[in-house]
């Protein structure tokens, strides 16, 4: 019989209980968990769950539950943070580790647990959310039709969505530190913005500008692909101002300036609503070409982010614990392939070049 249950960390967040409330529909079980005791206790109750109050300080605690899952779905952020301790929870347990992040320098990190993770017998495959499921696909899409490509662009933006405070949290502590490509095969510093373009999404031609994406990481993983540009929507009013970054970024990593924001954030409507995800739409488009000038180009439409993510992550994780999985540091399309966007349910992908 397949195991259905796994821990859920982070439950209590606005990710964390869409995948909780999710979960059913995909015969799962998660175990819900988190710091929290209030909101974890009231949601564990609501939806007829078991549940375990933990912090992730709790060394021994967190490794006792973790010996009760074959897995762990990780969506406590921000990931630089709390990542390393679930990772290493795991690989002293036994226990697959998948995360929703969509943080460069967590991608990079968990890559340095390969080797004990492969002779443990369990995946790490931080990433199974929109970070980084829709680009990462995309990326192995292109590859597969122009297996030469030297060179990558992928973008995505939405429609009508908003950040989650979890989302908004991980962007403060990146206030000020500046974005990131891969070049010649080795993730390269740069400004945000540095480069900025209009891409036809074809529900809607938008702006992008670029931006330090997981898929920098991830991408190369996947395809091995040596230059990756990731870019996001964003207006050419912000485009034009981050021109003058270098001026002002060292005020932005001032913690003064990081705890006002986070203040801000907190105050605010904890993600999108019901209505909101309902009406949204995620867009994602991809350029590959080699060095003979020969392109590919493909784009994709699905559902708003935050659902996305909490489909994708429940896909992965039925996925695991049915036994498909491949020991050691992974990321999605190069364990279940390009298609495997193509599971969530309103997705649609097209050729364009």
């Amino acid at each position: 019989m397949e195991n259905n249950r796994f821990l859920l960390y982070g439950a209590n967040g606005y990710t964390g209980k869409l995948i909780a409330i999710m979960a059913a529909q995909y015969g799962l079980i998660p175990i819900l968990a988190g710091r929290n005791h209030t909101s974890i206790k009231d949601l564990a109750s609501e939806l007829d769950l078991d549940y375990r109050i933990i912090s992730l300080r709790d060394n021994s605690s967190l490794e006792n539950a973790l010996k009760e899952v074959p897995l762990v779905l990780h969506a406590a952020g921000p990931f630089q943070f709390t990542s390393k301790i679930m990772i290493e929870a795991c690989l002293a347990t036994n226990t697959h580790y998948l995360d929703i992040t969509g943080e460069i320098g967590v991608f990079e990190s968990a890559k340095r647990y390969n080797d004990k993770a492969t002779a443990a017998g369990v995946m790490l495959m931080p990433g199974v959310g929109f970070d980084v499921v829709p680009t990462d696909c995309m990326a192995k899409y292109l590859k597969n039709l122009l297996p030469d490509a030297t060179n990558l662009q992928l973008a995505f933006a939405s429609i009508g969505g908003k950040f989650s405070h979890g989302t908004a949290m991980t962007m403060a502590e990146g206030l000020g530190e500046g974005g990131a490509a891969r070049v010649n095969g080795k993730i390269t510093k740069e400004p945000i913005g540095k480069k900025g373009m209009w891409v036809d999404f074809g529900l809607k031609k938008l702006f992008v500008m670029s931006i330090p994406w997981g898929d920098v990481s991830t991408a190369f993983f996947t395809t091995g692909i040596p230059n990756i540009q990731t870019y996001t929507g964003a207006s050419e009013k912000t485009f034009k101002l981050l021109k003058w970054q270098f001026f002002y970024n060292w005020i932005l990593r001032t913690s003064f300036v990081r705890n006002y924001v986070k203040k801000q954030i907190k105050q605010k409507p904890a993600g999108p609503t019901d209505e909101m995800r309902a009406n949204a739409k995620s867009l994602v488009w991809g350029l590959a070409s080699n060095d003979n000038g020969q392109q590919v180009s493909a784009r994709l439409v699905g559902p708003e982010g935050y659902t996305l993510t909490a489909i994708s992550s429940l896909i992965i994780a039925k996925k695991v614990l049915a036994g498909n999985f491949i020991a050691g540091y992974q990321t999605p399309a190069a364990v279940y392939g390009a298609d495997l966007v193509l599971e969530i349910p309103g997705v649609s992908r097209e050729i364009i070049a």
